[in-house]
């Protein structure tokens, strides 16, 4: 499961930097009047202004307009709020040139109506308070609005805004707690009495986006179900319900979401990417192909995702498909993955990236000589746990094998020593002194065995950020091999095989007795001290 989302590990996660959106406005030069046309200079700039407010913008728009204070030009139009919900918006632009801009503004997004009857004639006061918000004075915006909420207790819009002004304010503290009372803030806004559906709509979303973010999955789920009763019709809402389910990990409710969803619109990109993505972790390959490549296809918001290229290619690459690599390619395209080889998601840039490298390159040559001298003692207590019918070997639990078996015993998780030490105390005593290793938050240090007749699908690693280290132990002469890329490479007993696991590999055991190597998964050298700290787990 991905960590957890709170303002504790915010820092430490790889983000890609938020796009900046600065404030529009427009002015009329005055050469405008002299446009000719039949249209008056008063006409020219209604309708320039009207297309530039609804942000449909032109190139003779363009041209014609400069870059003013936006909250300026809103206010002289004011008298041009032809249906009154305290606002310029397309229905007003209706009023005022008729349906001549209809085939202008079909298209955009009706703006949604947050305010009650009472609210308009309270409005100046909420957009005062507004203000404070949007030029990102949070402190005095929570002011302003709990001011309001005293006054106007029954206000929802008023109580929706002290809502976000906390939610600011818990961004700006990076403040759990804060965040905490939004989300309270959020839940009182959405009862009150004659709230709109469109506020309520909008503060419930908001409270849902911010449980989540806290890692209350479950309290994100209530919300969205509340939602999905009021708004049936709604099928991004449903949509959203189906990622909550999966969140939790219930892929059935989620499956049943999509499957609503896809009976009331069939062409729904982001149901069939989603659906696509539950049929494949059923096993059901075949199935899954089409759900996810439609969804693809479609472009609709949310399925430009790493993942559901990762489980196109994936799916394809298990029925014999080699289009696999024409979709890894897309996804590498559309910034995804590293390469068409090298598809791991959870990535740190600039790491050098090869599949397989030497011990000198990685810089830990003294682990590696410890392991190479060792490699009796370590194989040794790895067969007295092998012979123990105590089932300490699990099998391989990720959908991994094509056929055959695949046990592992786990010494260390994510950084941390189990239980498991105590069955195999002299290798673990070995690795105590190389933290690359044992403090490798994102890899683990584990025995592996694979019985004969064993194929290992082509995958890859979930991480940039940690090398795997392979040590022989019990190699049959033949039948025994790993490719990584288009190398491929076989095991020798005593010897260090080191490769980079979020490139492309696959293994083949076509012995006829077992093999049995040590994984040891060691941070990317090129990772500061930092960098090993703060990543979060995986």
């Amino acid at each position: 499961m991905a960590p957890r989302k709170n303002f504790r590990n915010q820092a430490k996660k790889e983000v890609k930097p938020a796009a900046v959106v600065n404030k529009n406005g427009v002015k009329v030069e005055a050469s405008v009047a002299a446009s000719g046309g039949g249209f008056s200079g008063t006409k020219i700039f209604t309708w320039f202004m009207v297309l530039a407010l609804l942000g449909v913008w032109s190139s003779v728009a363009v041209v014609w307009f400069d870059l003013v204070d936006y909250d300026n030009v809103i206010g002289k139009l004011s008298a041009y709020d032809a249906d009154g919900d305290g606002d310029f918006d397309v229905e007003d632009a209706k009023v005022l040139l008729g349906n001549k801009v209809l085939f202008f503004v079909s298209a955009k997004k009706k703006k949604p109506k947050l305010l009650n009857k009472f609210e308009k004639t309270i409005k100046t006061e909420i957009d005062a308070a507004e203000k404070l918000r949007k030029k990102g004075k949070v402190e005095e915006a929570v002011r302003a609005f709990e001011t309001l909420v005293l006054q106007y207790p029954q206000s929802p819009r008023c109580r929706y805004g002290k809502a976000l002004a906390e939610d600011g304010l818990a961004e700006k503290m990076l403040s759990n707690d804060m965040l905490q009372k939004a989300i309270g803030t959020y839940k009182e806004a959405s009862e009150l009495p004659n709230a709109t559906p469109d506020l309520i709509k909008a503060t419930l979303k908001k409270r849902a986006e911010r449980q989540q973010f806290l890692g209350r999955m479950r309290g994100a789920l209530a919300t969205l179900e509340k939602l999905v009763q009021i708004f049936p019709e709604d099928m991004a809402l449903k949509n959203d319900l189906g990622v909550a389910h999966l969140l939790i990990g219930d892929n059935n409710s989620a499956k049943r979401v999509y499957e609503e969803v896809l009976a009331t619109a069939p062409s729904d990109g982001f149901a069939k990417v989603h659906y696509g993505f539950i049929l494949k972790s059923e096993n059901k390959i075949a199935e899954s192909i089409p759900f996810l490549r439609d969804g693809l296809e479609s472009g609709d918001p949310g399925t430009d995702d790493g993942r559901f290229y990762f489980h196109l290619g994936d799916a394809l690459q298990r029925m014999g498909d080699d289009s696999a690599y024409k979709w890894y390619e897309r996804g590498h395209q559309r910034g995804h993955f590293a390469s068409v080889w090298q598809r791991s998601l959870y990535n740190v840039d600039g790491l050098k990236a090869q599949p397989w490298w030497t011990p000198k390159d990685t810089g830990y040559m003294d682990l590696v000589k410890t392991l190479e001298r060792n490699w009796r003692i370590i194989r040794d207590e790895a067969q007295s746990v092998m012979d123990k019918t105590t089932g300490l070997f699990v099998p391989e639990e990720e959908n991994l094998r094509e056929k055959g078996e695949w046990g592992q015993f786990t010494l260390w998780q994510q950084g941390k020593a189990g239980e498991s030490c105590r069955s195999v105390p002299k290798t673990c005593g070995l690795l105590e002194r190389y933290p690359e290793a044992t403090g490798c938050k994102r890899g683990q240090i584990k025995f592996s065995v694979m019985q004969p007749g064993t194929h290992v699908w082509p995958h890859t690693g979930p991480t940039n950020c940690r090398l795997r280290m392979h040590l022989g132990l019990v190699i049959p002469k033949t039948g025994c091999k790993i490719r990584c890329t288009n190398d491929t490479r076989a095991w020798e007993e005593g010897k260090v095989l080191i490769f980079d696991d979020s490139f492309e590999h696959e293994v083949w055991q076509d012995a006829d007795s077992y093999r049995l190597i040590f994984i040891v998964d060691v941070w990317h050298p090129e990772l500061t001290q930092y960098q090993r700290q703060t990543l979060s787990p995986i």
